[in-house]
């Protein structure tokens, strides 16, 4: 079971965590720990720039983000994709529609939408930035990452990918608004899908940096979406008796829009640093998290998704 070890503050709601406890067991893999990955979608030139707009990809082991700042009148198509995925829209201008096996389906702005398998397109009339989030088993995508070359077969600590039970009332457009009210207990604004869990985090200030949360995954990956402002991505990595596997401590600016992807077993905690309330982070994971799952209230469209047994 995926595993998050903290020492979080008492105040926050992830210290309720099935999986939080005190301390890293401080073991590397035969071959070490693997890196980071940071991909500066604004600095760095696009995959894809052709009549539907500029699209940067890039991937971790068991996801790969899409960016793509559209044109007005793009088509975003997929052909017989093998797996439900995900269009996050934060901006309340850009809006699309999506056709998907024969389904079609207007997504306002502020909205999240998970697309099923199959044949779909993604209509932006407007144009705008827009992000889809797919599991690694689009190859085709996976290998027109800008990071590709860091991601094999298998990833250190990472289980082979595994997609969560379908939906028990069959495939379909599912989409929701992000306006959500914050709740007392509640952490962030998760969705899940059958292959991917996705928290859009409330627009913020300067992060105290005296109320900082570093903690460490056993055994998954996390993505850390910038969309806007900056944020400060903070990594260390235990010592451990081979000084081989040592890695320095790394303090990441990365501002938006750029993606973050943070290896099993770092320990890590993410800033933001923009002034204002303009910086605004999305934690991706694949496949979803359980013990974010577990949690009472903390999935907003639990009920459309089951969980796998336990």
């Amino acid at each position: 079971m995926p595993s998050d070890n903290s020492t979080y503050a008492a105040s926050d709601p992830r210290a309720a965590l099935s999986t939080a406890r005190a301390g890293n067991n401080g073991q590397a893999g035969e071959g070490g720990f693997a890196p980071s990955s940071y991909a500066l979608f604004g600095e760095q030139p696009p995959q894809v720039d052709d009549e539907n707009g500029r699209t940067w990809i890039a991937r971790a082991q068991n996801f790969i983000v899409a960016y793509t700042e559209a044109k007005p009148g793009a088509r975003l198509e997929r052909r017989g994709q093998v797996d439900e995925y995900v269009l996050l829209i934060e901006a309340r201008e850009p809006k699309a529609v999506i056709t998907a096996n024969g389904e079609r389906q207007e997504v306002p702005g502020a909205h999240i939408a998970m697309i099923p398998p199959g044949d779909s397109v993604i209509e932006l009339p407007q144009g705008g930035p827009v992000v889809r989030v797919f599991s690694a088993m689009s190859a085709d995508l996976a290998a027109m990452a800008g990071n590709a070359a860091q991601f094999g077969e298998t990833g250190p600590f990472i289980p082979p990918f595994k997609p969560w039970p379908e939906p028990s009332d069959g495939w379909r457009i599912r989409s929701y608004s992000l306006d959500v009210p914050p709740r007392e207990g509640r952490f962030g604004r998760i969705w899940r899908c059958t292959t991917l869990m996705i928290n859009v985090f409330e627009p913020a200030g300067p992060r105290d940096p005296a109320k900082l949360s570093p903690h460490h995954h056993d055994d998954f990956e996390q993505g850390s979406l910038a969309l806007g402002g900056s944020y400060m991505h903070h990594l260390r990595w235990p010592w451990t008796t081979n000084a081989n596997h040592w890695r320095d401590d790394e303090h990441a600016l990365c501002p938006a829009p750029s993606l973050a992807i943070i290896p099993p077993r770092s320990i890590h905690t993410s800033a933001s640093v923009a002034p204002g309330e303009t910086n605004l982070l999305v934690d991706i994971f694949g496949p979803p998290r359980r013990d974010f799952s577990e949690m009472p209230g903390w999935v907003l469209n639990a009920d459309d998704y089951p969980m796998p047994d336990a």
